[in-house]
């Protein structure tokens, strides 16, 4: 290898490295490729996890009890009613968080023990992942994972080219292609000339970029500049490369993919935040309480208490002193009644919050709707502790790839000479059928080449190509030649490799009908037709970048020079001859057709071009290409000149398939009030494409802000602008208000159309909109300054507008931001700019996002908007975003499995998360608010039982209970009720949640509990614990039975005060439950029979102090009197206030459920609103063309260097850029979600505004009008499309 030099020294903002140098390379103390994600080892386990326990404010409130229970003198309780449950929680939750850690340690040891072939004195050796360095050279083989971000050395194929794949990095699937320097390639794979490869890298430190490389090699004295086109990066897969050898330059937590990952955070819900809060308010509260009663307790045995030390002594350590005794009495006393009154928030809550959280976790991975049959996967909950954050989501964040797509492309239509085809028609009636899987294909076996899963319907296409028909031939001619894909034979079959999916699709489309694209060279490319070989001579590839927008090539075959050129439909438009203006017209219907049913367009055209004319073009051509001044500029004039006067051959459109379902779930979400982000690191134009399929965007937009500034003066200029534009819809349209609609329950229905109508529960005057600004070319600016002054400083007479008016009613923008835009807009200048923007817009996509990005972008909804947020993705590159967001999703994908390790909730369909928060995350909210409320109640209505008998027993910390009762309250007699209950309740079904997501907003806006909540349930259990008391009080205090015997003894009154207690709570669970069970009526019924059952078997049958003392007071009327008196007395108000609120103050719930309980009783058809269908028409984009990547493959074919014969004992799998359709056996709610999504069925616009009667809703759901009756429950109508809390019953 050669002498060691000196090392140099090292700059702050550069590294380091040579090749194959271990020792100079050990100085800088790189990072070695070992990565760790787990948070515990064996011995730091039990310290660190007690210690982040203990940073839960409960559990250390819970400790700092058990202590003072340890304290004789003080506690009038046992330690062990603390100790017990406190152990129980802290070994549960270590349980749980041990099995997480080792899954992460297992994760962490699949990736470090990956093997990896390492050279070492000249010698290949095979080493883990884990102990190779930087500096090291390594070899790589096909289809193999980057172990490391690497400098590309040499490579199998001719020029150093070798093809990646980056779906790990930013989710595309499409191939890319890197180049090592040609000054190296001679190295080849010869060992001994790698091992003495000696060269030095300076280059950049770790960051997160990673489109961006800066570096130097240096090498037998010369300088080679290095850039991103050289890099592999860690996480990519090669792919139709043999081999590659290239050397390490940044390694494990150095690397770009792990420096975007991002860190695991710790996360908890809005419920424990909110827990946390409550329980600093009640030990503040027991404190008052307790220092109240310290004061009291002193004054009593100053002026009382010492006149009666003969019957009540005071302990030997207390001073005799009266007033220092009463001081000190009074001190203990603070700690006692501190320990008695701590179960106002028993450790047992904490135990059945986790109980609860188990329990919905299973609900959730055992729910048969989120099934996915054809990857046999079910839901999973893989976090027991966010259940109920689920239901209080604001803001999705989802990737795009993978998740809201299959990223699969189908040539779906096309139209030929200013015919469509791809529409199959009912012969009798001429109407179109709609596609399903029912309906038979084409059949294309004829074609040898065909492929198998290819789909299509419309067999007139196929006689046209058969029949020789002129234009249909040309069509596909035009196909199967101009593209840049590359063919290649696996195991004897035909398969393409294409830059993009787009691409493959429609040679693959070619092929099938007949023209199959066979092989090319540098010059040339060869297609065969119906079995004849054609050959063309490939002067030109003029290639497609996203300026061009457009791809063309120039063919020569015998004596004939022609050009076919694809593109984006304006840009071919432009350049049309001036003859087609009839076909022109015709083909943009058809375009605005396609574009409407979301298809991706391209427009095909040809030229004939002149001998002559063209050797002049190609020479003035030539150069342009050799100019050093403005050579980009002058070729792209001679393109200009070359592609004019085209002909119009047809129109290709194109589906990227979305997932069964897409836009029905978006559109129900945006219906709950959610608003959804797309974050994608595909292109600007695949992503507005996808968001209109999947109904993102709508023509209901106003306008499609495009933020592409590429300098932070350009952004903050287009924000301004769109700010304003927004400002001006707001103030010049009309008022935003909805109709209240009138459910009648007997089936009439009205809507007030008068200038008053429902707003909510009140009344509001609809009110005009004022005047717009006179507009003139001189005028507008000043006076739309003027008005931007008025609205900015909030002057008199702007109008504005209330938050939940904005976030329900701004839906006529949508943005979309790109990825060098995105990185200005998080800047602290523009910050608070693009947040005005975005969150006054219906959806906003931000497209070539990194994944870090992704993470800030998720980072500053939650930071400034203080929302909850859930990220969802498939892939490596949603990593960091998963973790950022208070709810990861992972989708069980092609992608691998990153995603879903690192995610709180795993499905296999992006469809599954309508049902994932509308249902389950709704429910589990809804559970745990009923739950709390409950809980706290009863715990306050038993605790502070002791406070209104301080006022009896001379504040003396006496409990009124039998200490045991005190002890197993809230383990036996209490807790089964209420885990039924936070575990089975529901206020509507599964099917109703989903067809009113209206119902979802309650927990948006955390309604169901809140402080408000919670001090309703505290002064609910006091007034409750006032009455338990004070009737048996009064009834018992000198009280005689019939035959002479005295009552009022202190063991009879906590007897009877706590058998009338649990015969309270067993009556409020009842009312408070809305879904009965067979598991609500056992622990229910079962928990009042236990607690006779239990007191007569502790008091009778292990001596209990108590005994006799409930026994002897049952058998006097007097107990049953007080009972019946006092539950009545606590039950008046709450049932009165509960009609109260059902009949002037209805919720949607109690809506809905008023109407399912008349609808059973009345056949009588009631008349509702529909939900939008998720399919509408779309705007015709003239930008929507069917193009996924950036630049084409069209320079390296020319020069040759991506040309190679590859051997035949070598086989390439197939990889992602070729079209591979997914086979449809759906059934069911997938058949129907895949006819609605994949059929480009579309339905009336206005339908939003429109009634649809309940029969015609069983109709339309598949049930006949005769049979409606029965099916009612079955097929209720979807939810009205306006605001459902208006809804009058």
């Amino acid at each position: 290898m050669g002498t060691k030099t000196q090392p140099q020294p090292q700059k702050e903002n550069e590294r380091r490295i040579r090749a194959n140098d271990r020792e100079f390379n050990a100085q800088f103390k790189y990072a070695d490729n070992f990565i760790k994600t787990s948070k515990y080892t064996l011995l730091t386990f039990l310290p660190f996890n007690l210690l982040e326990q203990f940073q839960r404010l409960a559990n250390f409130y819970f400790l700092c009890l058990l202590v003072l229970q340890l304290i004789p003198a003080i506690s009038s309780l046992t330690p062990v009613t603390t100790a017990i449950p406190l152990i129980g929680v802290l070994t549960l939750t270590a349980v749980k968080d041990a099995y997480d850690d080792i899954q992460r340690h297992l994760s962490d040891s699949q990736v470090n023990n990956r093997r990896s072939k390492t050279l070492r004195n000249g010698q290949l050796v095979d080493a883990k992942w884990s102990g190779v360095q930087v500096g090291d050279v390594i070899r790589l083989e096909n289809n193999q994972f980057v172990a490391a971000d690497i400098l590309l050395l040499t490579t199998s194929e001719p020029n150093g080219l070798c093809f990646i794949e980056t779906a790990e990095l930013d989710g595309e699937t499409n191939l890319k292609c890197k180049q090592c320097l040609p000054e190296i390639t001679e190295l080849g794979q010869r060992h001994d000339l790698l091992w003495n490869f000696n060269g030095e890298i300076i280059c950049e430190r770790p960051n997160n970029l990673l489109n961006k490389f800066e570096g130097t090699l240096i090498w037998r004295n010369q300088r080679y500049a290095l850039d991103n086109e050289k890099i592999l990066l860690r996480g990519c897969v090669l792919r139709n490369t043999q081999w590659c050898y290239g050397v390490v330059i940044f390694a494990g937590k150095d690397t770009k993919l792990m420096q975007n990952s991002g860190k695991t955070q710790f996360k908890s819900t809005g419920v424990d935040r909110l827990l946390n809060f409550i329980i600093i308010g009640i030990v503040l509260f027991l404190l008052s309480i307790c220092a109240f009663f310290t004061l009291a307790c002193a004054i009593w045995e100053s002026f009382i208490g010492q006149h009666f030390q003969v019957y009540l002594p005071w302990e030997n350590i207390i001073p005799k002193n009266v007033a220092q005794g009463s001081t000190v009495i009074g001190l203990l006393v603070f700690f006692s009644y501190a320990i008695v009154l701590n179960t106002v928030v028993p450790i047992s809550l904490y135990v059945s919050v986790e109980v609860i959280r188990f329990a919905q976790s299973f609900l959730i991975n055992w729910d048969e709707e989120m099934y996915y049959e054809q990857s046999k996967t079910h839901a999973k909950a893989r976090t027991t502790t966010l259940n109920e954050e689920l239901g209080q989501i604001q803001y999705i964040f989802s990737d795009k790839t993978g998740t809201l797509t299959q990223n699969i492309m189908t040539f779906n239509k096309c139209s030929i000479n200013g015919r469509t085809y791809g529409d199959v028609f009912d012969l009798r009636t001429g109407e179109v059928i709609e596609v399903t899987d029912a309906l038979e294909p084409v059949d294309f076996s004829a074609n040898p080449e065909f492929e198998p899963d290819f789909r299509w319907y419309d067999r007139t296409l196929l006689d046209a190509v058969r029949s020789d028909e002129e234009h249909a031939q040309n069509f596909f001619r035009l196909l199967a030649l101009c593209h840049t894909v590359m063919p290649e034979y696996v195991e004897g079959h035909l398969e393409y490799q294409a830059q993009s999916p787009d691409e493959a699709a429609l040679v693959s489309a070619a092929r099938n009908f007949g023209f199959v694209f066979r092989s090319r060279t540098p010059n040339s490319i060869t297609i065969e037709v119906k079995g004849n070989r054609e050959e063309y001579e490939l002067l030109n590839i003029i290639d497609f970048n996203n300026v061009r927008k457009r791809m063309s090539v120039i063919l020569r075959r015998g004596d004939d020079i022609f050009l076919y050129c694809k593109g984006a439909d304006n840009v071919i438009y432009d350049r049309l001859s001036s003859s087609q203006n009839d076909i022109k017209t015709r083909t943009q219907d058809h375009l605005n057709k396609f574009a409407g049913e979301g298809l991706r367009t391209l427009v095909l055209a040809e030229r004939h071009l002149d001998e002559a004319y063209y050797m002049d073009w190609s020479q003035r051509q030539q150069v342009a290409a050799v100019s050093l001044d403005a050579r980009e500029e002058k070729l792209n004039a001679m393109y200009e000149e070359i592609e004019t006067e085209l002909i119009l051959v047809g129109v290709t459109a194109i589906e990227d398939k979305l997932q069964d379902g897409v836009p029905q779930t978006i559109a129900n979400l945006q219906m709950a009030g959610l608003k959804i982000w797309v974050l994608t690191g595909d292109k600007q134009e695949t992503a507005i494409n996808i968001g209109y399929s999947c109904q993102l965007l709508t023509d209901e937009l106003a306008d499609v802000f495009i933020v592409d500034g590429s300098s932070l003066e350009e952004v903050n200029k287009q924000l301004r602008e769109f700010r304003e534009s927004v400002r001006i819809l707001n103030r010049f349209r009309p008022t935003p208000l909805e109709p209240a609609v009138n459910l009648n329950i007997n089936g009439g229905n009205s809507a007030d159309r008068n200038s008053s109508v429902m707003y909510g529960s009140g009344l509001r005057t609809q009110t005009s909109p004022p005047p717009a600004p006179a507009i003139s070319v001189v005028t507008f600016s000043a006076e739309c300054n003027e008005l931007y002054d008025n609205l900015e400083k909030g002057e008199e007479g702007a109008t504005t507008l209330r938050p939940d008016e904005i976030i329900e009613e701004n839906t006529g923008f949508a943005i979309v931001v790109n990825g060098h835009s995105l990185v200005h807009c998080l800047s602290p200048e523009l910050e608070s700019k693009f947040l005005d923007v975005a969150s006054q817009c219906k959806a906003v996509i931000c497209c070539r996002v990194t994944p870090l990005q992704k993470a800030l972008v998720v980072e500053l909804i939650k930071r400034a908007k203080n929302a909850v947020t859930l990220a969802i993705g498939d892939g490596a590159n949603d990593v960091s975003m998963i973790k950022a967001a208070h709810i990861g999703v992972g989708i069980s994908g092609q992608e691998g499995l990153q995603a879903v390790l690192a995610s709180d909730y795993s499905i296999a369909q992006f469809r599954y998360l309508e049902r994932l928060l509308l249902v389950h995350g709704r429910w589990s909210y809804y559970r745990m608010c009923k739950f709390l409320r409950y809980f706290f109640y009863k715990n306050f209505a038993f605790t502070l039982c002791h406070c209104w008998y301080s006022f009896f027993c001379g504040f003396s910390a006496q409990t009124v209970f039998d200490p045991m009762f005190i002890s197993v309250y809230n383990l036996f007699y209490t807790s089964l009720p209420v885990l039924a209950l936070g575990v089975f309740e529901q206020d509507v079904s599964d099917k109703h949640s989903i067809e009113y997501p209206k119902l979802y907003t309650p927990g948006m806006k955390s309604q169901l509990f809140n402080t408000r909540e919670f001090v309703y349930s505290v002064l609910h259990g006091a007034f409750s614990s006032l009455i338990l008391f004070l009737i048996p009080y009064g009834t018992y205090k000198d009280g005689i039975s019939p035959n002479g015997l005295i009552l009022s003894d202190h063991m009879t009154l906590g007897a009877v005060v706590a058998t009338i207690l649990i015969i309270d709570n067993t009556a409020q669970i009842a009312l408070y439950t809305s879904y009965w069970t067979i598991f609500n009526h056992i622990t229910i019924w079962g928990s009042l029979v236990c607690f006779f059952v239990l007191d007569y078997f502790y008091n009778y049958v292990f001596g209990g102090p108590y005994v006799g003392s409930l026994a002897m007071a049952m058998k006097d009327l007097t107990f049953w009197a007080t009972t019946v008196i006092t539950v009545i007395v606590i039950m008046a108000p709450v049932l009165a206030y509960k009609f109260y609120l059902i009949d002037v103050h209805p919720s949607l719930a109690d809506k809905i459920r008023l109407k399912c309980r008349v609808s059973t009783r009345s056949r009588q058809s009631n008349m509702v609103m529909r939900t939008p269908s998720a399919r509408k028409a779309r705007r015709s984009l003239r930008s929507g063309y069917a193009f996924a990547h950036q630049e084409g493959f069209g320079r390296l074919i020319t020069s040759g260097k991506i040309m190679r014969k590859l051997p035949q004992e070598f086989a390439f799998p197939l990889g992602l850029g070729s079209k591979k359709l997914q086979p449809q056996t759906t059934d069911g709610n997938e058949g129907k979600n895949s006819q609605n999504n994949n059929n480009s069925t579309r339905s009336n616009k206005n339908s939003s505004t429109g009634y649809l009667n309940d029969t015609d809703a069983e109709s339309a759901a598949g049930g006949g009008g005769s049979n409606g009756a029965h099916n009612e429950e079955d097929v209720s109508p979807r939810a009205p499309c306006q605001d459902l809390d208006t809804i009058n019953l």
